[in-house]
């Protein structure tokens, strides 16, 4: 046995140790199905040696576009076995969009869901290196023109996995940033686990812990936050491809959930839909937030109508795996906004321009150090050299440190609204506007301005009962009584929706595109 086998600590490795401590019981389930992880880790295994039997090499990418399901779960671990590369694509995307991503990553193999079928053929056609397509089911017989994933799991299992070292890539997730392009951002192994490590001691999943998977399984949110530390801890776990607030408050009934993550959208849903007064959410004790700040006044209500719940805010970003502060519990109110400090295996700091650290309460650019952190963007040296300046990695948001250390995201850099030469925080006229008890939510963004280059503006949603309380210059009027003049908008748009990514970030590009003319267009 080489030296490396003797200390081997893989993505796989974890549930097989996790299999071998909790063998009866409950992994995964979904839809009624449910797998114990000896059950689980024998079907990983199977899967594993029929993705060899098939060809697939170590540090071959095979894609996965699908929706969240027992057999993604199958898949992911299968993969790390396989020692090959995790490559999740956003179901979301068009078919020109997803084939960007399996092309670029180089893909041999595309897994698919059942509601994919037809963009993945047409995925399949633009992209020439992949060799196959497996219909990622395990209920029903393939769609025309895709073979069977259940086939591989009759396969003999792998009786060993294939060896990894700490820099072998796990997965490249492509980030759904500002750029038109996406980055592949490459995680290996140990990266991936360093993150699972800062989850279980910061974020306390725990294998006494039943958690929901609501969030999408492509991201890295729910895979790495969530359902790969609860397998590594020997929780429970019930997969779901629907996150309306009806199923949502179904299941944490039914199942007796007691841990769930969601951004604060998802969450406002729950508190908005006519069945929570009437569920039964004694069980849930602990809930997770991300992707952008719980708003104070939303905070305050979830904590008034399930006060059994500890919340915790997560802050990060795929190229940290991708965790890097978390706001726990105890300050919840009393930080009310802020991104806490920074997790187990993560160094922060705020720099300026040039690199330099910055005074308490002045904005800087976060930057960290951890072993967490991508190796590399994926056929990108330029943009790799670019985040690694410095010799700490540039996540692209701005933020303040108070007296305590605690973190707040301002904006991010290229967010940030300059009106008139004054820097305006969207952030904090959110949190202004959120205040009025007709908002459900808003966005804030600049936006060309012929005096002011730019104008501070606010795209409002209102809350379905609020009735003639919409009132664009109600938001005006309030925000004059509680900030500067140049932070007050100058345009208020009420809008039925906002515009999400599939993580619920807000899409601020979007709503900066489809607004640019409102100050110019007279």
């Amino acid at each position: 046995m080489t030296d490396n086998a003797l200390r081997q600590q893989s993505i796989y490795d974890i549930l097989r140790r996790s299999a071998a401590r909790h063998p009866q019981k409950l992994a995964i389930r979904q839809h009624g199905v449910g797998w114990t992880y000896a059950e689980f880790h024998h079907l990983c295994r199977a899967a594993a040696a029929g993705l060899a039997a098939r060809g697939i090499q170590p540090g071959d990418r095979v894609a996965i576009l699908s929706r969240n399901s027992n057999a993604f779960a199958v898949a992911r671990f299968a993969i790390a076995a396989a020692g090959a590369v995790l490559v999740p694509v956003n179901f979301m995307l068009n078919a020109q969009e997803a084939a960007y991503i399996v092309d670029h990553s180089e893909a041999r193999l595309l897994l698919v869901g059942p509601t994919e079928v037809d963009k993945a053929l047409a995925v399949a056609g633009l992209c020439p290196r992949v060799e196959s397509l497996l219909w990622l089911n395990l209920d029903s017989p393939p769609a025309e023109g895709l073979g069977a994933f259940s086939e591989l799991l009759q396969t003999e299992p792998l009786s060993r996995p294939v060896a990894v070292d700490e820099r072998t890539p796990a997965q490249i997730i492509y980030t759904s940033g500002t750029e038109s392009a996406p980055k592949g951002a490459v995680l290996s192994h140990a990266a991936v686990l360093w993150q699972y490590g800062s989850i279980l001691a910061d974020a306390e999943v725990a294998g006494d812990d039943r958690l929901l998977h609501a969030l999408p399984l492509f991201h890295c949110a729910q895979l790495d936050c969530f359902l790969g530390p609860s397998l590594q801890a020997g929780g429970s776990n019930i997969i779901t491809d629907d996150n309306s607030a009806d199923n949502l408050l179904r299941l944490l009934q039914e199942e007796c959930i007691t841990s769930f993550f969601a951004p604060p959208t998802v969450w406002i849903s729950l508190l908005r839909a006519p069945a929570f007064d009437t569920a039964d959410l004694s069980a849930l004790r602990k809930g997770y937030y991300g992707a952008s700040i719980m708003p104070v006044e939303v905070l305050k209500e979830i904590q008034a109508r399930l006060p059994q719940l500890r919340l915790w805010n997560l802050y990060g970003q795929t190229e940290i795996a991708p965790t890097a502060t978390i706001l726990k519990p105890e300050d919840q109110l009393r930080k009310a906004g802020s991104a806490g400090k920074p997790v187990l295996h993560v160094e922060t700091r705020l720099v300026d321009d040039a690199g330099n650290d910055v005074e308490v309460g002045a904005i800087g650019e976060v930057v960290h150090r951890s072993p967490q952190l991508l190796t590399e963007y994926f056929k990108n040296p330029e943009k790799t050299a670019e985040a690694f300046a410095g010799g700490w990695f540039h996540s692209g948001d701005l933020g303040t440190f108070d007296e305590e250390g605690y973190l707040t995201i301002v904006d991010r850099k290229k967010d940030m609204i300059k009106t008139g030469g004054e820097n305006v925080s969207g952030r904090e006229v959110e949190e202004t506007i959120y205040q009025l008890p007709w908002v459900a939510e808003v966005a804030v963004i600049g936006l060309p301005h012929p005096t002011w280059v730019e104008a501070v503006a606010a795209v409002v949603v209102a809350k379905a009962d609020a009735g003639s309380a919409v009132d664009e210059q109600a938001v005006i009027e309030h925000c004059q009584g509680q900030l500067a003049g140049f932070k007050v908008p100058k345009r208020v748009i009420i809008a039925p929706d906002l515009p999400r990514n599939p993580s619920g970030k807000i899409l601020k590009r979007t709503l900066r595109e489809a607004h640019a003319a409102a100050f110019t267009a007279a």
